[in-house]
């Protein structure tokens, strides 16, 4: 029996980063016979082309024809889409706690988050600060190589409502992640704000909240949040990151 282990972890890789929409869109490239140097740039947002390209050198490695590839590949989709279906919702707060309602603290969600991350992560905050547990979760995910993109405002951007450093500052620690923004020539409405407070681990877990990437945000004021495990909530908000950056509506901070 051959062996196609390289190729399944290769398909499994996708589907985590891709989603089952984009996988299927990889199988039937592939089953349309398209020419494996224009498979990779057939969907233009981030992370498929190297994506494909990995399932394309596994399963030319291990001599997987196609008419097994191709129905290998929407089989997961469709398992993923399977599992994406379900989801699972839990309330989560900053600042004091009470024993009577036991809910689960920001700061710990939030490196929690970070640190099951294992292809991809996806940040977004208006302000911040640093934060030691935050900053070291995000180094490690680097480290471990995981795609970390955090999307911050600008002071300009905020323009008196906030003051003192960038945010963009405080992930200056960290080597490896990229940093993204709100232009102002791209904002067509005056005065909007960059106001976004999420974190997406994988496209399967979302953390949604009112709490900025600071310290007192994450840990010492009162804010309400909602962690969702699978369901399609955490694939929609990281396919709305991808689209906006590949509109360049986001760009990325030099």
């Amino acid at each position: 029996m051959r062996s196609s282990q390289r190729f399944e972890r290769a398909v499994a890789e996708a589907a985590a980063l891709l989603g089952p929409s984009r996988l299927r869109t990889l199988a039937d490239r592939i089953g349309d016979g398209w020419p494996r140097s224009a498979i990779p740039g057939a969907v233009p947002v981030p992370g498929f082309a190297e994506a494909a390209q990995a399932v394309l050198d596994a399963q030319e490695m291990e001599h997987v024809p196609d008419a097994e590839a191709v129905p290998y590949l929407r089989g997961v989709a469709d398992g993923h889409a399977q599992h994406a279906g379900a989801s699972r919702v839990e309330s989560v707060w900053s600042g004091p706690s009470t024993h009577a309602v036991p809910v689960r603290a920001t700061s710990q969600v939030l490196v929690d988050l970070v640190s099951e991350a294992a292809h991809e992560l996806l940040l977004m905050t208006y302000s911040a600060k640093p934060y030691t547990p935050l900053l070291e979760a995000l180094r490690a995910a680097v480290e471990r190589g995981v795609s970390v993109t955090v999307v911050v405002e600008t002071l300009q951007g905020a323009g008196s409502a906030m003051g003192g450093a960038e945010p963009s500052a405080a992930f200056s620690s960290v080597s490896g992640l990229e940093l993204w923004h709100w232009p102002m020539n791209r904002r067509t409405e005056q005065g909007a704000k960059m106001h976004a407070k999420l974190a997406v681990a994988d496209r399967r877990v979302l953390l949604v909240s009112s709490a900025n990437l600071t310290q007192s945000g994450v840990a010492k004021n009162i804010e309400a949040g909602l962690l969702v495990h699978g369901g399609t909530a955490p694939q929609r908000a990281a396919e709305h990151i991808a689209e906006l950056r590949a509109k360049g509506l986001l760009e990325r901070l030099r």
